[in-house]
């Protein structure tokens, strides 16, 4: 395992109930800055809870702990969060610009565009290969091409921490490849710690460091070979399952 850069990220024994249900049981976890670390489990395991927990749009128990190298805790945490899809209005006007110029600049959208502006959005874009959606509306994106533009909002304020919870559902086969590679990209060139819940098995084993597996609790956890030849993994998981990813 590689170490800790700049960041890190501890989860310590979190729950979370709703009445008499646990849908979380002492979940801890560590991940680290500059590694990819993948949620799987089974519908309704809890991931996505998780990755509520750790926004705190939920209430638990439990801790959610952001360190520096140096073990001590690092300030002004900036988070950017990739949700399974995003609604947008049939017919809404605002376009890819009016979305991410909104999240950077206190000067209205609506008003002439600032080629500053125009350039640095462009110019981060490029990087999703997404910079010539730049003046498209929002309702009239593809699903690929929706994902990759909310990975670039997510990304825009350079965040320490990027959780993604299933950012590929329903992006066909061609956009599912070009959105894992940028990814990949940004794991390797971007310090920062992701946290990304998937059912694609195939893209875990291909492109995680780590591998979280939940059942409400966290079952095995270590590199990908050794989630996937766990037992606790094999009891989970049937063999068809694990072929269809």
């Amino acid at each position: 395992m590689k170490a800790c850069s700049l960041h890190c990220l501890k989860i310590e024994n979190i729950s979370v109930a709703i009445g008499d249900n646990a849908i979380l049981r002492d979940v801890s976890l560590h991940a680290h800055c500059g590694e990819l670390t993948a949620i799987i489990g089974k519908n309704g395991a809890g991931k996505s809870t998780l990755l509520r927990a750790i926004l705190g749009e939920i209430p638990h128990t439990g801790t959610v702990f952001f360190s520096g190298h140096d073990g001590s805790p690092a300030g002004g945490l900036k988070i950017g969060y990739v949700p399974q899809s995003l609604s947008v209005d049939s017919g809404s006007p605002t376009t890819v610009y009016d979305m991410l110029a909104s999240m950077i600049s206190n000067y209205p959208v609506f008003l002439q565009r600032r080629q500053k502006t125009v350039s640095r959005l462009r110019d981060h874009l490029s990087a999703f290969n997404a910079s010539h959606l730049l003046y498209k509306k929002l309702d009239r994106l593809s699903g690929g091409e929706l994902q990759r533009v909310l990975l670039a909002a997510a990304t825009l304020r350079k965040p320490d921490l990027l959780l993604l919870d299933e950012p590929v559902s329903g992006v066909d086969y061609s956009g599912l490849q070009l959105f894992y590679n940028i990814l990949d990209s940004l794991k390797k060139s971007c310090d920062m710690v992701i946290l990304i819940v998937s059912h694609d098995l195939d893209f875990v084993r291909r492109y995680a460091d780590k591998v979280v597996l939940l059942n409400r609790r966290v079952e095995a956890a270590g590199s990908p070979d050794e989630v996937f030849k766990s037992g606790e993994f094999k009891r989970l998981f049937s063999i068809t399952d694990a072929a269809k990813g």
